[in-house]
């Protein structure tokens, strides 16, 4: 039986962005409405079961809740916490029940989650999060067909997706947590509020990748060195203030609605693989838009680029590849 993984993150676009920008909120309805579109393309191009994380709002059990559904749908006998553990935890357990693609409903937290539990399942990542970098605006349908012909193995998971890079964070040399998409260093000394929405508290960033068409830390990298996902680096910049001389101030779309003029005393590009050490301070650590946890000037810091992430499926090239393979030919 071929196996596809679905998990859906009800509380994805809900976080403080929408209060201080203009984040979107997708209501569960909308998601439900998107795991089901999702569902029907797996259906289509012949998947027959699929596992799903549990969830709050009971958001894969409502979609499969539909006449046009045939799946059989499982969910992980795995408690729910209410926290992003819980999706680390079905990601791991989605391995060891040979899912042969993963679709994921969140933001980049929730893909982050994903990638602590398991970064060997090839995902198909939507995006239904506030500032979102890592996961793709697609439509649902698409997302499913996409999904089930890699999880089949009619598509060659080499030809049709790339593995990510993360940003692995080290205090004292010994591994602390990974990112995947930016770390940034904030002079605020408590987490508080998790999400970062000011830029002002920010002194460095890290970045995967840096594109000009995203929104929030990438987007100001992309107007200073942009760097794909394909490309073997990273980026690392240092924001500055307007009273200090030779600074490069740029213009970007620092949250939804939101664009900011930003000053930047440095940047320079990551290498693949060569640990960053930074100065002792005191800061807060912040992973793909969340302060995590806190540093003293008595711990080090330090930061790597690794490409070891999960393969991320290119939803428009898989069905392209699909088509000039004949893989929807049905006669």
């Amino acid at each position: 039986m071929t196996l596809a993984g679905i998990i859906a993150n009800p509380a994805a676009s809900k976080d403080i962005r929408r209060l201080v920008a203009l984040g979107r909120v997708i209501p569960d309805w909308e998601k439900v409405n998107t795991v089901r579109r999702v569902m029907l393309g797996l259906q289509a191009v012949g998947v027959d079961a699929v596992v799903a994380m549990a969830d709050s709002a009971h958001l894969c059990e409502r979609a499969r809740d539909y006449s046009q559904l045939d799946l059989d749908l499982s969910l992980l006998p795995i408690p729910s916490r209410f926290s992003e553990r819980d999706t680390t935890r079905a990601a791991a357990a989605m391995k060891d029940l040979g899912v042969g693609c993963l679709v994921t409903l969140g933001g980049d937290g929730t893909n982050r989650a994903v990638a602590k539990g398991c970064t060997s399942i090839p995902v198909v990542a939507i995006s239904t999060g506030t500032n979102n970098v890592f996961p793709a605006m697609v439509e649902g349908t698409l997302a499913g067909m996409a999904a089930g012909l890699v999880a089949l193995g009619k598509l060659d998971v080499e030809d049709v997706a790339i593995r990510s890079k993360m940003l692995e964070v080290y205090v004292d040399e010994q591994y602390r947590d990974v990112a995947l998409v930016d770390v940034a260093l904030s002079r605020e000394r408590f987490v508080a509020s998790r999400a970062i929405w000011d830029l002002e508290t920010l002194y460095e960033v890290f970045l995967t990748r840096a594109e000009p068409f995203g929104i929030g830390l990438s987007a100001v990298g992309g107007q200073l060195s942009p760097t794909a996902l394909s490309d073997d680096a990273g980026l690392r910049y240092v924001l500055g203030s307007p009273e200090l001389r030779g600074n490069t101030r740029i213009v970007a779309p620092v949250a939804p609605g939101v664009v900011a003029e930003v000053d930047i005393s440095s940047f320079q590009k990551l290498e693949l693989g060569e640990p960053v050490h930074l100065e002792s301070r005191h800061c807060t650590v912040a992973l793909d838009g969340e302060r995590e946890f806190s540093v003293t000037p008595d711990e080090r810091l330090s930061v790597l680029l690794r490409r070891n992430g999960p393969s991320v499926v290119d939803v428009g090239l898989a069905l392209k590849t699909a088509a000039q393979q004949g893989a929807l030919r049905v006669t």
